[in-house]
């Protein structure tokens, strides 16, 4: 394998890497001589929180995968790129969660690595690994270059860190518990009700959509996105199937029992006229279902504990404001308070994932041109591209969607980025 040109690249970057004005709360430091402009949070609910922001370029996202993004070895291309930095941070990772994930990232097998437990803590500190190395090895600063964050369900943890909410210690024990509440509510459905549970992905043409989770809903008899802890109270989890994740235009997750899935896909077929495909993923739980409703409680409880920060023993988990706005899963807004992130970020093992909303809000209305993926897989850009363009180079709308999932991808983003600072939106 060639070696990564690590030393050339980076000076280079780190002399040329544009840096536009940063928003940051009033009194937050973001060093080398950058000063923050003051904002509120009042500013993130009105239609446009950027409307004078980063006047130099285009607005820009950044946004992290979620569980099923993992595979054996994801992190070796960074160990192999950046061997000082990437081991320092993956003794970390290690210390953090009290046993050598590394080791299961590292060499597997597979179907240990995709186990709840292991999975989500292990692409969420990959994300975060790649990120401090951008920060350390380029000095690339969220910051300085991004408008907003936003991640896939799991996900949504490494944006908090990115944003500024949440430091990598406590977000990474707040997944390694939630994983582990998860699992153990998934354990407990099947010890009570027997079945097997798992999500199945749903693919149709964009015109069949609506339709498609009109027909769901009324075959489970549930009602919209964000009534599930109410809705689903006196139903078996046996009989429990709902929308677990809108993804894009064409893309819909089931999650619940296999059986019960299946016989709704039938359904679908013979009544709504149309057949769309279905392909069960590699989950060992149904995610975002009623059954995952214990481990609301359990993040309820854990998000109102103190840091596990050396030095911030006595302050929350969460700061907020914090550096950048960040989407909820749930609300397919920005968090609006501390309270309110709280409440949505535990909701969020249960609720559905509105990614395709979360991606239309920030194009059609915040007008953000260009995105950036950090993470294992590039799952998250396809999704994202499905709805606003695969851009890139072509330019089209302007901006681009990009994904740094391996080092030999950093120079193509930072360079694409370069090429679109000047971009100026004909929407505008």
């Amino acid at each position: 394998m060639q070696r990564f040109a690590v030393p050339a690249l980076r000076r280079q970057r780190a002399a040329s890497f544009r840096a536009p004005r940063c928003y940051a709360p009033q009194g937050v430091t973001l060093g080398d001589g950058v000063q923050p402009t003051r904002w509120s949070s009042t500013r993130w609910s009105s239609t446009r929180w950027g409307s004078t922001t980063h006047a130099a370029r285009p607005r820009t996202a950044i946004f992290f995968p979620g569980q099923g993004t993992q595979k054996v070895g994801m992190l070796t291309p960074w160990l192999e790129a950046f061997p000082a930095t990437t081991s320092e941070i993956v003794d970390e990772i290690d210390h953090h969660v009290g046993y050598k994930l590394s080791e299961v990232i590292k060499k597997g097998p597979s179907k240990v690595l995709t186990q709840t437990t292991n999975a989500q803590p292990a692409i969420m500190a990959t994300s975060i690994c790649i990120l401090r190395i951008l920060e350390r090895e380029f000095g690339f600063r969220v910051a300085d270059h991004f408008d907003v964050t936003l991640g896939h369900s799991l996900g949504e943890f490494a944006a908090l860190v990115a944003g500024g909410y949440m430091h990598f210690e406590d977000s990474l024990y707040l997944v390694q518990r939630r994983a582990e509440a998860m699992s153990e509510a998934t354990k407990r459905a099947v010890q009570e009700y027997g079945g097997e549970y798992g999500m199945v992905a749903v693919i149709t043409e964009p015109e069949y959509l609506y339709a498609l989770t009109e027909a769901i809903r009324d075959f489970v008899g549930h009602s919209s996105a964000g009534s599930k802890a109410e809705s689903s109270e006196d139903v078996p989890p046996i009989e429990q199937v709902l929308i677990a994740n809108i993804n894009s235009k064409n893309q819909i997750v089931l999650s619940g029992n296999i059986e019960r899935i299946k016989t709704l896909v039938a359904h679908v077929r013979q009544f709504l006229g149309h057949d769309p495909r279905a392909v069960r993923l590699h989950s060992d739980s149904p995610f975002h279902s009623p059954i995952m409703k214990p481990a609301v409680g359990v993040m309820q409880t854990l998000l109102n504990k103190k840091s596990r920060v050396a030095g911030r023993e006595a302050e929350d988990m969460i700061t907020f404001p914090a550096t950048i706005p960040c989407v909820s899963n749930v609300s397919a807004r920005p968090f609006r308070s501390k309270e309110e992130l709280k409440e949505l970020l535990a909701r969020g093992c249960l609720e559905t994932v509105r990614w395709w909303d979360s991606i239309k809000y920030l194009d059609q209305e915040e007008k953000v041109r260009r995105w950036v993926g950090i993470g294992p897989g590039k799952v998250g850009r396809n999704l994202v591209g499905k709805e606003v363009g695969v851009r890139g180079r072509d330019l089209v709308k302007g901006g681009g969607v990009w994904a740094i999932t391996d080092p030999s991808e950093v120079e193509e983003v930072l360079r694409g980025l370069e090429d679109t600072a000047d971009f100026v939106d004909d929407e505008e």
